[in-house]
C-alpha cells in the first residue's frame, strides 16, 4: 500500500469533503489521518491516504482535477515516506495562549518550546473578540521529551507570556480518542 499527502484549499462551501473523498474512494484510497478546518472563509483539508499498489501521486492529482476545478480548489498530492516515525516519545501537554493580537506570538512560543525539545503536534489559532478589540487565541498540543519537567516549561512560558502581554496556561493532556 502506498501513502499520499493530499491537500486542498478553496472558498468554503457545502460539499467539498464529499466531492474530494468520493474521488479518493473511486481511486481505491482509504483515508487514514485527516485535518480539515475553515480559515477566514476558506476551507483547508490535509489528508493522509493509503492507495492501492497501482496508484501514484500524479494519477490521484489528475483524478481530482475535475472536482478541484468545479469547486475552485487548489489541490496537491504527493507520495509520502512510510518509514517516518509517527511521533516522538514523551508526554502529551496542552498549551493555551490568549491576549492582545500582535505579530510574533506563534514564533516566540514555539521557539521557547523548541528550545526544550518539545514537538508541536497540533496548533490552532483564531482571532476572536471584536474588530476594535481583537484577542488572539492559540492552542497547541505538544509532546515533551521524556524526563522534561513540564512544570518548569510551564513557568518559562508564563514568563514569556508576561513579556508578550498575553496569558498562557499549560497542563498535561487528557487521553482523548483523537
Amino acid at each position: 500500500m502506498s501513502h499520499y499527502a493530499v491537500t486542498a484549499i478553496g472558498a468554503d462551501r457545502p460539499g467539498i469533503v464529499a466531492a474530494v473523498t468520493a474521488v479518493l474512494m473511486e481511486q481505491g484510497c482509504n483515508l487514514e489521518d485527516t485535518s480539515m478546518t475553515i480559515l477566514r472563509g476558506h476551507f483547508a483539508m490535509m489528508l493522509v491516504v493509503a492507495g492501492p499498489p497501482s496508484s501514484n501521486a500524479s494519477a490521484l492529482e489528475e483524478a481530482l482535477t475535475e472536482v478541484a476545478s468545479g469547486l475552485d480548489l487548489v489541490v496537491a498530492v504527493r507520495a509520502i515516506d512510510d518509514n517516518v516515525p509517527t511521533s516522538p516519545e514523551g508526554e502529551a501537554w496542552t498549551v493555551a495562549v490568549y491576549g492582545a493580537d500582535r505579530p510574533g506570538i506563534v514564533h516566540r512560543v514555539t521557539s521557547a518550546l523548541a528550545e526544550v525539545g518539545a514537538n508541536v503536534v497540533e496548533l490552532t489559532t483564531r482571532v476572536i473578540g471584536t474588530q476594535d478589540r481583537p484577542v488572539y487565541a492559540m492552542v497547541l498540543g505538544v509532546t515533551l521529551p521524556p524526563g522534561t519537567d513540564g512544570a518548569a516549561v510551564s513557568n518559562d512560558l508564563s514568563e514569556l507570556a508576561r513579556q508578550l502581554g498575553v496569558e498562557c496556561s499549560m497542563h498535561p493532556s487528557e487521553a482523548d480518542i483523537l
